[in-house]
């Protein structure tokens, strides 16, 4: 999955936030991409079940062993993910979740994907642990314009390859532009 899109954001999103993750999922799929998320609550089940619901192909990356589910109310999410597209681990089979897993989890999947979409993150979200780590791999960080109302994603947006998107369509080019032959750093 070259071309695929990481979507992610807040575990307890706003109701534009949800539908923030839910246009910028179809409109990636519309474009050709996969979308990797990390099956936590909010966004990152919003962008997973936005793509199977177009009949996309996802990539779920976990923070525990593929043999659990977090949070367990994504189980049955978890299985289809597994059976229509993929579910990816770094950890032993039976893991559970830890704090020290979801970093981690992050820096893998950063690393799969072109470039990560932060839709909708607070201060302290596991977004900028992702953002932090996709930087470190020379990935591209797309934020949406809505979080500059927060110091932080101000900061980040300063810092070499991160790219504010104002529209889809922005989102699109900066994508085609990165995705061109030899392109892939941020």
């Amino acid at each position: 999955d070259s071309n695929s899109v990481a979507v992610i954001g807040s575990r307890r999103p706003s109701p534009t936030g949800l539908e923030r993750a839910n246009a910028v999922t179809d409109y990636l799929v519309g474009a050709g991409y996969a979308i990797v998320s990390g099956l936590a609550a909010g966004v990152d089940t919003a962008a997973h079940v936005a793509a199977l619901k177009c009949g996309a192909r996802t990539i779920a990356v976990v923070g525990t062993g593929l043999q659990r589910a977090y949070p367990p109310q994504n189980a049955a999410l978890q299985r289809r993910i597994a059976a229509e597209g993929a579910v990816v681990s770094q950890f032993w089979p039976d893991a559970g979740p830890t704090r020290k897993n979801f970093p981690l989890r992050n820096a893998v999947m950063s690393g799969l994907v072109l470039g990560t979409v932060i839709v909708e993150a607070t201060q302290t979200s596991g977004a900028r642990t992702q953002a932090r780590a996709a930087l470190a791999h020379g990935r591209p960080v797309l934020l949406v314009s809505a979080l500059l109302e927060q110091p932080w994603a101000r900061d980040l947006a300063r810092r070499p390859g991160v790219h504010v998107v104002r529209s889809l369509s922005e989102l699109d080019e900066l994508l085609t532009r990165l995705s061109s032959t030899g392109a892939l750093v941020a």
